[in-house]
């Protein structure tokens, strides 16, 4: 019988924990599939290690290391032929793994991703920003160049072909690691087919804000690992447009210049305009489209802020989030 190693980095999930190693478990057991769950502990001070061990796992407890280095230590004693990450607070469905074995044999891809949605009890906030990377049921497979790392699967070969995660970056290291897959032949397939659910969602504005915030730091670390990329700066870049857009609208209302103003007023809407219709058309949900118009607003504003909080250290002493 085959084996698949399933790790799972965590700090402090003890609310999740539990179902995300019960609901892997169901997952492997529907595929017929023999399951080992490694649970890499960042030095947790709830009791989510006692809770692993409770759920068969075994639990490796490593303090102070980087996320990536946290998945590179669970896939160094993995002894799986199939290996997968998943995060502490995601429930994956039961047909999961059926369903990518079975993409996997038709020559479909490499690496593996399910998409993400939030449970019933989150916030608008929170439902509309994870429902932005839904795709609509017609589109329900497609290859894509990166594939972020709340769920992974693939063969280990692919994961010995690059040597693992960059274990220096503090968030991205998602970004830079199936990128490196993308250019070594992998073929990343992103799926709707089955939908895992993001339990560990944003509960109140401040939270979103500080994740989309700790996030946008990764673009600095990339471009240090990955040298000057356009795609990489596109964003930011456009971040800094919005701050200019939004200086010379102040400006301008100061010196009662209307006209101006109204203007300025536009261009500065205009990116996260664009930016949610461009998410949402798929949906034909107009009322989604205003959500994501008000948080890319937001979103917009928090790339420049960003890139300055990395160049003075902001986060470091963060710990690594499972």
């Amino acid at each position: 019988m085959s084996r698949i190693s399933i790790v799972i980095p965590m700090y402090n999930e003890a609310r999740h924990i539990g179902r995300t190693l019960l609901a892997a478990r169901k997952a492997a057991n529907a595929a017929d599939i023999d399951c080992e769950l490694i649970v890499v502990d960042n030095g947790s001070t709830d009791d989510g290690p006692q809770i692993a061990r409770a759920f068969g796992a075994q639990v490796l407890v490593l303090p102070g290391l980087l996320i990536g280095a946290l998945r590179n230590r669970g896939a160094t004693v993995a002894s799986g032929e199939w290996l997968a990450f998943i995060d502490a607070d995601i429930e994956m469905p039961e047909d999961w793994l059926s369903e990518l074995f079975a993409l996997e044999a038709q020559n479909q891809g490499d690496i593996f991703g399910l998409d993400l949605h939030t449970p019933a009890a989150a916030p608008w906030y929170a439902t509309a920003w994870q429902r932005r990377m839904l795709r609509p049921s017609t589109h329900a497979s497609r290859t894509v160049d990166w594939l972020p790392s709340a769920n992974l699967l693939m063969r280990k070969r692919w994961f010995d072909v690059v040597g693992g995660f960059n274990e220096t970056l503090r968030t991205g290291e998602d970004k830079e690691y199936t990128l490196r897959l993308s250019t070594q032949g992998a073929r990343l397939l992103s799926t709707s087919n089955s939908i895992a659910l993001h339990w560990g969602y944003e509960m109140n504005w401040r939270e979103w804000m500080g994740k989309e915030l700790w996030r946008q730091g990764s673009h600095l670390q990339l471009l240090r690992t990955h040298g000057m990329s356009l795609r990489l700066l596109r964003f930011p870049l456009l971040s800094l447009l919005v701050w200019m857009t939004d200086f010379l609208l102040i400006v301008a209302l100061l010196a009662g210049l209307a006209q101006l103003a109204v203007i300025l007023l536009v261009l500065t809407l205009l990116p996260s305009l664009a930016l949610s219709v461009r998410q949402s058309i798929k949906h034909h949900n107009a009322r989604l489209t205003l959500q994501l118009w008000g948080l890319h607003w937001l979103r917009l504003h928090l790339p420049s802020a960003a890139l300055v909080l990395s160049l003075c250290h902001w986060n470091a002493r963060r710990p690594a989030r499972g």
